[in-house]
């Protein structure tokens, strides 16, 4: 089912970043990753994208506003990025949680949870593919 699924990665931590890509790859995603806000929506132009695992502290901006970015040019995307993060009971972070519904994922994670998470985001899209 994995098959051809693109994923994008955009944390700051180079080895979360790296076990993640090795661990997405083995289970069959293709992966895009960066730890820089701009690579990441240089990528997302040049890409179909299935779904994005965001860090929010990220490098010139934070991943919340990144996330609001993506949505408005690449509405499809709604629902398919989670935020990764060690912040999830920042009270900045819940705000904009309840402020914008999304998949939180708190780290530490188990890579089970993360690729449950995109499983689930496959099946979604495939049933919407499937409906339309």
């Amino acid at each position: 089912m994995n098959k051809l699924r693109t994923i994008l990665i955009v944390d700051d931590d180079a080895v979360l970043r790296s076990s993640l890509e090795s661990v997405l790859t083995h289970a069959g995603y293709r992966v895009l990753s960066t730890g820089d806000p701009d690579v990441a929506y240089r990528l997302l132009a040049a890409e179909a994208v299935t779904a994005v695992l965001l860090d929010v502290r990220l490098p010139g901006m934070s991943g919340l506003a990144l996330s609001l970015a993506i949505i408005r040019r690449w509405p499809q995307l709604d629902g398919r990025i989670a935020l990764i993060t060690g912040d999830a009971d920042d009270r900045d972070v819940r705000t904009w949680v309840r402020r914008n519904p999304c998949t939180v994922i708190r780290k530490p994670f188990r890579f089970e949870q993360v690729t449950q998470w995109l499983d689930a985001v496959a099946r979604a899209t495939d049933h919407t593919a499937s409906a339309g």
